[in-house]
């Protein structure tokens, strides 16, 4: 693969979840019966960078999980023909049922990671709402799938795979194009 295009910096990653940290708070106006659960592995750092940046602007906390939807993977058979699949597990440390749910995801792209994230939820409980949030909707949906607050949609052809690197995992910050 080699690089096409940096297409968000660190700057510009901080201003995207600024702007949806108050997207959310002004649609569920407030943050009451709020929780955020991220997707394993960079949803959940930016989850955590949301609830930071909530409780920067309300003044009040926020409750975040973290959700692992290893076996929830239509395509889990496919990708462990020859290795067990890697589970970490999820950890949601407060009941959501009757909450709004905000999943937190780094890309939307076929949305079949996200309906396995809402099929884990209900196993977990029953919300009252699910809403999505994501840094980079990139299209290309298989699923009846939208976010709710997206960071940069950023059309791709599926030849071009995105990138996303958090502090968190890789050191830096960025969001990049690359061809395969």
């Amino acid at each position: 693969m080699t690089e096409k295009a940096t297409v968000l910096d660190e700057q510009a990653i901080r201003r995207a979840l600024i702007r949806i940290a108050h997207e959310i708070i002004e649609r569920n106006k407030g943050i009451e019966d709020c929780v955020l659960v991220g997707i394993r592995t960079r949803g959940i750092y930016i989850a955590r960078r949301l609830a930071e940046r909530i409780q920067q602007i309300e003044g009040t906390s926020i409750d975040v999980g973290e959700l692992d939807i290893t076996l929830y993977r239509d395509d889990l058979s496919v990708k462990t023909e020859n290795q067990e699949p890697n589970i970490n597990g999820s950890d949601i440390p407060m009941d959501i049922t009757n909450k709004k749910v905000i999943l937190i995801d780094d890309v939307l792209y076929t949305g079949r990671t996200v309906r396995g994230a809402m099929d884990a939820l209900m196993d977990i409980g029953r919300p009252a709402a699910i809403q999505l949030a994501v840094l980079v909707d990139r299209g290309h949906r298989e699923l009846p799938i939208r976010a709710d607050f997206v960071g940069k949609n950023i059309p791709t052809s599926s030849a071009e795979k995105i990138v996303v690197e958090l502090t968190e995992v890789d050191s830096r910050d960025r969001v990049s194009i690359f061809e395969r």
